[in-house]
């Protein structure tokens, strides 16, 4: 059985994952690279901006819920909410 190719693999210590096809040969390919990868965090971070947005609101809805609930319990005991 043959062993794998390694001249096909770069090591480099950026992105263990870069290949020579993959590597940018001009300023072209390196503009579009870095705007890919700029792309990609972008869209990383908007999704964990929307993530976190979206547990805060639910948190928000739950600590509502729960004042609720405990304005309603004190109502019930017959304590007067003293705002």
């Amino acid at each position: 059985m043959a062993e794998p190719n390694s001249d096909n693999i770069v090591k480099n210590t950026e992105n263990e994952y870069s290949t020579p096809a993959s590597d940018p040969k001009n300023m072209q390919e390196v503009t579009q690279y870095v705007q890919s990868l700029l792309q990609n965090m972008q869209d990383k971070f908007q999704s964990m901006s929307d993530q976190i947005i979206n547990r805060i609101d639910e948190m928000g809805s739950r600590v509502d819920e729960l004042e609720k609930n405990i304005t309603d319990l004190m109502t019930q005991a017959g304590v007067e909410n003293e705002k």
